[in-house]
């Protein structure tokens, strides 16, 4: 006969005050734990740095402010709206040029000799330079001055054809030119206030820069952003600035600003979704891959370059919007945490999301540095692992204890770990749904051994309406509810009839409730006859009536 293990009586709250203590999850010390957390991948185990300049190292600190001090010079020449150019080629050196010149002398020595015309007889090449000289007579000056033009520009064509080309993007306007005549240089007009010494030109200052919202340079939460790129590229400074430069170029090209306004629909709603906090108060954004087998959405989204470029710019929008919400003070919590779910995910054999994808990825990458504390992969299929094996020697130690993998058996638990099961969602093992309880409504976490009975106990004093929810990660346990009076002889009420729950179970989350008219204790029974411990997740709302005898009811969050 399995062994019954008792939970000591959950103490309602008096006030409203207790109801809003934190309540610590109670851990089991037996040594299934221990042998689990073993067993558990060497993965995750980042730690997010301090955002706050005073806990920085002094190597670190260096870094900052030369990096602030280069982003100024920057802004003061204003070369974050300065429009690139092309890098000219560098220009050809006199020995390129002496062998450029002899290889035109040695294909004009190779050139065969043309055949000489016959010699003309005395008279008639008398009168031909007779002919030529009327001729030349006849030209006006005009035309003689063009000719002479035409000579030198033919002159100056020679000479260019034994030099290198600089660049061939270099504009028309930038070739060389044959040197023309500058006109006299006029006097220059002194206005009233230049005869004064001062100059009318306004001197322009420092340009504005923001990016995600904050302005370069102009407070405390510009430090945290730079600290971003500085430590995206190991506190190189300069590396730090032009990844900088770089990101605020092509938010401008990319049209960010424009991009957040934009209606782009909300086919891809479900795909990626924000949804709670971990026990961090890291934001949570779930990428739900399975959503793309349906072919109809795939087919809108990746079927050809135009439509995943609309994906793209989306993703970029999502990813825009949820950014704006962080809080980029020193010490705030300035980055997010992925859930990546795998399950059904379409695989590496869609060439087109695999494309979109991998342009996405880039982007991120080279854009937003440091906005993930943890990518966390659920439902993770074999071959995913395989992947995932050949790539992690090519990352850094600190990208690869940033990932978490976990495949579908283990998936609501690794989960469990980092998200609390009242901000985690129903489908991912958690109890956050829209309903009786609001995310604020904290949920009890209680291992129960294998072959063992687990009971939980809410004990009433007064008349009133309890609602409790319990969900078992896995099921395959029974479940049941009774009420028992507090008065000597009375009968003990049974809520729901012991049943047993399947892990496939269509309703993975009980929810139960009971109108109690006299003092005494709501019962709650979990019986787990396998060999494996499981997770219970519970948690229950106290309704009473006010003494006042008002019809409406007084809520009292109730938390173990």
């Amino acid at each position: 006969m399995p062994a019954v293990e008792k939970e000591a009586p959950v103490t309602l709250p008096e006030t409203d005050e207790a109801s809003n203590k934190e309540t610590e999850t109670p851990k089991s010390s037996s040594g299934d734990d221990a042998e689990s957390e073993q067993k558990m991948p060497e993965s995750g185990s980042f730690k997010e740095e301090s955002t706050r300049v005073g806990d920085l190292p002094d190597n670190e600190k260096k870094a900052l402010d030369e990096l602030k001090q280069v982003v100024q010079e920057a802004l003061n020449k204003h070369e974050f709206s300065a429009k690139t150019t092309p890098t000219p080629a560098p220009a050809a050196t006199k020995e390129e040029e002496k062998k450029e010149t002899e290889a035109v002398v040695a294909e004009e020595e190779e050139k065969p000799e043309q055949p000489s015309e016959p010699t003309k007889p005395e008279p008639e090449i008398a009168a031909q330079e007779e002919k030529e000289t009327e001729v030349i007579e006849e030209k006006t000056a005009p035309e003689v001055a063009e000719a002479a033009e035409d000579d030198g520009a033919k002159t100056v064509e020679a000479i260019e054809e034994t030099v290198v080309a600089v660049s061939s993007s270099v504009p028309q306007e930038q070739l060389p030119q044959s040197p023309e005549p500058k006109p006299e240089a006029k006097p220059a007009v002194t206005s009233e206030n230049e005869s004064k010494g001062t100059t009318t030109e306004p001197e322009m200052g420092p340009e504005e820069v923001y990016i995600w919202g904050i302005p370069l340079l102009a407070d405390e939460r510009s430090d945290v952003i730079l600290l971003k790129f500085l430590r995206a590229r190991d506190f190189k400074v300069k590396d730090a600035f032009t990844m900088l430069k770089n990101t605020i170029r092509w938010r401008k090209e990319f049209g960010i600003d424009d991009l957040i306004g934009q209606d782009l629909g909300d086919d891809l709603d479900k795909t990626v979704f924000m949804h709670g906090f971990d026990k961090e108060g890291h934001p949570v954004c779930y990428n739900v891959y399975g959503e793309f087998q349906n072919k109809e959405l795939y087919q809108k989204t990746f079927s050809d370059e135009e439509k995943r470029q609309k994906f793209l710019r989306w993703r970029i929008q999502f990813l825009e919007r949820s950014i704006r919400k962080l809080d980029f003070r020193p010490g705030g919590i300035s980055t997010i945490v992925q859930v990546n779910d795998l399950k059904n995910s379409p695989g590496p054999a869609k060439w087109e999301l695999r494309q979109a994808t991998k342009q996405a990825l880039q982007l991120l990458q080279d854009n937003y540095p440091e906005f993930v504390a943890k990518q966390v992969f659920i439902n993770v299929p074999w071959w995913y692992l395989a992947v995932n094996r050949m790539i992690s020697p090519f990352l850094t130690q600190r990208t690869r204890s940033k990932f978490v993998f976990a495949g579908p058996s283990k998936s609501a638990e690794t989960l469990l770990r980092y998200i609390a099961a009242e901000q985690l969602p129903v489908k991912y093992g958690g109890l956050s749904k829209v309903g009786e309880f609001a995310a604020t409504d904290a949920v009890t976490e209680i291992t129960v051994k294998p072959a063992a009975k687990h009971t939980v106990e809410f004990p009433v004093t007064e008349e009133c309406h309890l609602t409790w929810e319990v969900r078992v990660v896995g099921w395959e346990v029974s479940y049941g509810a009774e009420f028992v009076p507090s008065t000597e002889g009375s009968y003990t009420v049974i809520i729901q009839k012991a049943k047993k729950l399947a892990s496939n179970a269509e309703q993975p989350v009980v929810c139960d409730s009971f109108k109690i008219v006299e003092p005494g204790k709501v019962v709650l029974t979990i019986d787990n006859p396998t060999s494996k411990k499981k997770k219970l997740l519970y948690r229950y709302r106290l309704k009473t009536k006010p003494s006042s005898g008002h019809q409406s009811f007084k809520d009292e969050l109730c938390c173990a």
